[in-house]
């Protein structure tokens, strides 16, 4: 029976299994406490009005300087809020839309919060009237200051400068008269094309160039710019549009290419003996230097008409090596199983390829808004197959670690691409958590937990894939007394973390893949790698070799799409949400992972395994398929998260899902312990502008979570938990432990896409047949002017049960019920 429980087997796609039901929590949600510094109220009071007059006696200046620029006058202005040290803004209260006033930016300084606040015209006594209050008038409900928390919590207000729209560190803003490039956030207002035009006038009297292209978020706009502090400041002064200023990201660093060894013959036996499928096969499309489909092993698999390129004069050959490297990978994995052994290789996918990267002769300003480069690749390659199904696999990235999990215009740009906001078009994404350089490799493995993943990896709808390794074995000879780097089943010394960032950033990467390894010379430190710790793939130059070798996590994301496109091709069905999802629910920590986290807390040593190795190294035969002992059940399933109840909008649906569930097989098995495992996967709309991210301008459009009824627990006592878990995480309390879980909620609920494992007994699993899917706050429920409140959202829902292997099937009682149901629909 153990052999036979092996057999693999179809998942099990369960439709109809959720019945949509009213759900909120209350509307009045306390936060968590917020501390005021102590004032006086009537000399704080003055001191603030007596800032706003300074300000109010600058408007004339502002005016004239407009006028001379033939700039309307009726543009309103910038003031900056500033809190004392240790304390924080209540910035949520300084965004007055109704009022005419805005908050368009937040950062920190130190321990010093700072709010930049855009003031229609005509609305700064608006402002000077909240004040006026505070000082003068009691609230009659609490006895207390009107506007006590908003005006208290401001130390200072003044009009804001150049250094008030930078949102990217301090160290990085230029020195006055250096030009750069400057990443310009300009705010929608009621007309996009309107407020696009404003700037671009401006940087035509003012000299300043811009770039055609433009990334669109849902109330803004981001576009390049080249101009010096000077100019930048004199926008921001003069325009209502400027936003926020970051600077450019630079130009990718890609490793160079390894020593290899030619074994021509091993390619041709490898020729003789692929089977290709028939039909319409998915791709996998690769965004980088290009690829040369010349290489026999390509060439096949890659159409002349499908090699792109973002700008035509580049060529679209690999000018660098790395595309086509990835795409060996990408194509048929490490080349030294299929290469080595014997027996027929089958290819169940195609390649594309678009050039995202410009050869070394063409200056890389001209392309460096990562974010709408990459959308105008996904959109050649999308016009030239519209109809194919692909993943897009990037291993391109900027390796500054200065956004520290925060979104970029370049991973905001990615999540937007994925959840298909401009077209409902969703996208399955993989990309790169970026390398450790090779000279910190020595500092292995403390460097990785300090080595942020790089933009764009903090994408919170991609599939962000770090290194791992099991390649130990080199040559001793040339390499006498070294040893390896990394252990077998650890991380490898190429693969970055996000161990560094703090809540509300996702758990990334999201999977690890092999890698390679690096290896240590002891007495010296000095680290080094050899071939045979690194993957065999194909050459760019076919006509000199045909053979080299890659590492790092440029290596292990091409892998992981290859994975995501053989998913497509046995599930075309699929979502890319649930292709992302079965990538994670597959992927388990090896012992090495495990043992990495002894010493610390459970709570602890989730956190460090999810940040470290996200979940774990995906399997293929567990993301393809069942087995009689290990059933998965996938739900592809939509909820509307919110509805408009008056002037607020407020929760709407809970999805309780009734799953087919054996709980006569598993009663049976009593006291024996059995793993439940459960992967929530869903895509969200981005909303990146620098303002808190707490509350109405949190990063995502929606957030779902995911619930299991306890064995004792009756129904609408789960339902009355679920929604006192959702007020607690909106109020900020920490989420209670449910126990059995590996991970937890507070752990796993990061991010777009949980996941988890319960471990208990099969007669408590047995009970435990109903799962919530629910809604928590997003920038869709508290922004209700942007319009977006009322749409509905996909997810996909995977449940694994697995059980010893004994004699017991799970998975035949449920394929019936799936079947009856089907055939009832």
């Amino acid at each position: 029976m153990a052999e036979e429980a092996r057999k693999p087997l179809p998942h099990l796609l369960v439709h109809g299994t959720a019945s949509a039901e009213p759900y909120t929590y209350p509307r009045k949600v306390r936060g968590p406490a917020f501390d005021l510094p102590s004032r006086n109220r009537a000399e704080h009071g003055e001191r603030l009005l007596a800032a706003l007059s300074t300000v109010r006696l600058s408007l004339e200046e502002l005016r004239e300087r407009r006028a001379a620029l033939g700039i309307a006058e009726d543009r309103g202005l910038y003031l900056e809020f500033e809190s004392d040290p240790g304390f924080e803004l209540m910035f949520k209260s300084l965004d007055r839309m109704r009022d005419g006033i805005e908050l368009v930016a937040v950062r920190e300084r130190g321990d010093i919060m700072l709010a930049v606040v855009f003031v229609a015209e005509g609305r700064l006594q608006k402002l000077e009237r909240l004040i006026v209050a505070y000082r003068d008038e009691d609230d009659p409900r609490s006895g207390q200051a009107k506007n006590k928390k908003l005006v208290e919590s401001i130390s200072d207000i003044r009009r804001a400068a150049l250094e008030s729209f930078w949102t990217d560190d301090d160290a990085l803003l230029p020195a006055s008269g250096s030009a750069i490039w400057w990443e310009v956030w300009l705010r929608v207002g009621n007309d996009r094309s309107e407020v696009d035009s404003v700037f671009a006038e401006y940087a035509k009297v003012a000299g300043v160039r811009i770039l055609d292209w433009r990334i669109k978020f849902s109330d803004r706009t981001v576009l390049l710019a080249h101009a010096t502090p000077e100019q930048m400041s004199q926008s921001a002064e003069l325009l209502d549009c400027v936003a926020e200023l970051r600077l450019a990201k630079e130009k990718p660093e890609f490793f160079m290419g390894l020593n290899s060894r030619e074994q021509a013959e091993w390619v041709e036996d490898l020729l003789a003996r692929i089977e290709r499928s028939d039909g319409d096969l998915p791709a996998v499309c690769v965004l980088d230097t290009g690829v040369n489909n010349g290489h026999p092993l390509l060439r096949d698999s890659l159409a002349d008409e499908d090699l792109l390129t973002c700008d035509p004069a580049w060529g679209s050959s690999d000018h660098l090596h790395h595309g086509t490297e990835m795409a060996g990978l990408a194509l048929l994995g490490d080349l030294t199983d299929p290469l080595s052994r014997s027996g027929s290789v089958s290819l169940e996918h195609c390649l594309e390829s678009v050039k995202v990267l410009p050869p070394p002769n063409f200056s890389p300003n001209d392309r460096e808004l990562y974010g709408s480069l990459t959308q105008e690749a996904m959109g050649r390659i999308e016009v030239q197959e519209p109809n194919r199904k692909r993943v897009y696999c990037m291993a391109v990235t900027a390796p500054d670690a200065r956004d520290q999990g925060k979104p970029s215009s370049w991973s905001a740009a990615i999540d937007a691409a994925c959840c298909g906001v401009e077209d409902e078009h969703p996208r399955l994404v993989v990309l790169a958590a970026g390398n450790v350089e090779r000279s910190n490799w020595r500092y292995y493995p403390d460097r990785n937990d300090v080595d942020q993943i790089h933009d764009p990896g903090q994408a919170w709808n991609a599939v962000t894939v770090g290194a791992v390794t099991e390649k130990i074995q080199f040559d001793t000879v040339r390499f006498p007394e070294w040893t390896p780097v990394a252990r077998p089943g650890g991380l490898s010394p190429s693969s970055t973390t996000s161990v560094a960032w703090t809540s509300p950033w996702p758990n990334k990467p999201d999977v690890v893949f092999e890698g390679g390894n690096g290896i240590r010379e002891p007495a010296t430190g000095f680290v080094d790698t050899d071939d045979p710790l690194l993957l065999l793939t194909t050459h760019w130059r076919p006509t000199e070799r045909l053979l080299t070798t890659m590492g790092d996590t440029s290596a292990a994301t091409a892998q992981t799409a290859r994975l995501a496109a053989i998913l497509l091709a046995r599930y075309p069905s699929f979502w890319p949400e649930t292709l992302r999802g079965l990538l994670v629910h597959s992927a388990e920590w090896t012992q090495e992972m495990l043992a990495s986290t002894a010493g610390h807390s459970p709570s602890t040593g989730a956190r460090l395994l999810l940040r470290r190795y996200g979940h774990g190294v995906p399997d293929l035969n567990r993301a393809c398929w069942s087995a009689s002992n290990a059933l998965t059940l996938v739900a592809q399933d939509s909820l509307t998260p919110f509805e408009k109840r008056g002037a607020n909008i407020a929760t709407k649906d809970m999805n309780l899902h009734t799953l087919p569930w054996p709980e006569a097989e598993l009663s049976s098995l009593g006291s024996q312990h059995v793993e439940l495992r459960v992967t929530l996967s869903y895509f969200v709309e981005p909303n990146p502008a620098r303002r808190g991210w707490k509350y109405r301008h949190r990063y995502q459009s929606h957030a779902l979570r995911f619930a299991i009824k306890a064995p004792t627990e009756e129904l609408d006592d789960f339902r009355a938990r679920v929604s006192r878990d959702a007020q607690n995480e909106e109020r900020g309390a920490k989420m209670p432990e449910d126990p059995g879980w590996t991970i937890g909620p507070r752990q796993r609920n990061q991010g777009s896409i949980h996941s988890d494992r319960w471990v208990g007994t099969a007669a408590d699993l047995a009970e435990r047949g109903h799962l919530a899917v629910y809604p928590v706050g997003g920038w869709w429920k508290e922004q209700a002017n942007l319009g977006r409140w009322h749409r509905s959202v996909r997810y996909t829902l995977i449940v694994t049960i697995r059980t010893p292997a004994v004699e017991v099937d799970i998975y035949t009682p449920v394929a019936n019920q799936v079947a009856i149901a089907v055939a009832t629909e």
